[in-house]
């Protein structure tokens, strides 16, 4: 059977700026007959995310990130229906899921590998299982819950930073939820600080290409910050732990504005901002949401029902066409997009 499947083209390199040219749309063939065990599906969605950019490097930095290798087929976070099944569990029209969908139009997979989906959870909406109701909703359910020690009734300030972002949208809504007094978010555009507030119920967001963000996080945060899920790092992350209060607590999920650049993850904080979160008792441990695997059934239905109630608002920005996704990485890691970044794949 012949197929379209992306590969990797080309690293950007360590310090490099990934480009939609890192990666090549080919033709490819899959077995026309499966075995035992394995299922054929047709990709519906596949999920386009930061971490992806460690993954174009020989050298992940990290031990439970493989990278991707040159000229051979990308892979993450998909979503398909089965056209054929070889497993006991799994039958012809299941939807599935997999964090580690092969980026073709259609894949020969082992069965016990993938998860079936209910669609109902999620009104239908079959692609919020690769954001809201999947990996980056659990990032920022969990990354608040175990890390972010949020107190109903504590009058907590909360301040998200790539608020605008697929995981920073939800965190910031999942935080008032969890007890969060006063949520503020921080984002590139005033289209995005717009939806923020308007949309996603954030009492306010800063725009921080425009102004002193120093000077508007005082404004905004009177009381200092409780509170910080940080999306970015870098010069926004030190303004904001520089405005943390005595044992407030960072819940480090990304350091994006780090990713092009050869630097240790978690990146060490400047001498000074590491000052102040020693002298404060800041907590910043690195969080990793795969830890937390024996809470995932119970936080998915957490999420679902969030978003069935119409209590978590969902943002997603959707391209169209395998051979656009290249594009749609550099769009994303570029800070494009607003809400999740998903692939929709035609037949």
């Amino acid at each position: 059977m012949i197929i379209q499947r992306v590969v990797l083209n080309s690293r950007p390199g360590k310090n490099g700026v990934p480009v939609a040219e890192n990666f090549r749309l080919e033709q490819s063939t899959i077995a026309d007959t499966i075995q035992a065990g394995q299922v054929r599906v047709r990709t519906l969605y596949l999920s386009v995310d930061p971490y992806m950019r460690c993954r174009m490097n020989e050298d992940t930095g990290s031990d439970y990130l493989l990278p991707w290798q040159l000229s051979e087929v990308a892979d993450g976070g998909g979503i398909g229906v089965v056209e054929e099944s070889k497993h006991g569990n799994l039958a012809k029209g299941d939807f599935v899921t997999s964090f580690s969908w092969p980026w073709q139009t259609v894949a020969i997979l082992d069965g016990s590998l993938l998860q079936k989906l209910v669609p109902q959870l999620v009104n239908g909406r079959l692609s919020y299982f690769l954001g809201a109701a999947g990996i980056t909703g659990l990032t920022a359910l969990l990354g608040i819950k175990e890390k972010g020690h949020v107190t109903g009734g504590a009058n907590q300030t909360m301040v998200v930073s790539g608020a605008a972002g697929a995981c920073g949208s939800l965190a910031g809504q999942i935080g008032r939820l969890e007890g969060c007094s006063r949520v503020v978010g921080i984002a590139g555009t005033d289209e995005k600080c717009s939806i923020l507030v308007q949309e996603m119920g954030f009492d306010a967001a800063i725009n921080y290409k425009k102004g002193n963000v120093a000077e508007q996080l005082r404004e905004l945060c009177p009381g200092g910050v409780d509170v910080y899920f940080d999306n970015v790092g870098g010069d926004i992350s030190d303004t904001v732990i520089s405005q943390m209060n005595q044992n407030s607590h960072i819940i480090l999920c990304g350091q994006i504005s780090q990713y092009n650049r050869d630097v240790p993850y978690p990146p060490p904080l400047p001498p000074d901002i590491e000052k102040i979160q020693k002298e404060r008792n800041i907590t910043r441990e690195r969080f990793l949401v795969l830890n937390y695997m024996d809470k995932q059934e119970a936080s998915i239905l957490q999420l679902c029902q969030w978003i069935q109630e119409g209590k978590l608002k969902v943002r997603e920005t959707v391209v169209e066409g395998l051979a656009n996704i290249g594009a749609a990485f550099q769009s994303m890691m570029n800070g494009g997009n607003i809400g999740k970044q998903i692939v929709s794949i035609s037949k």
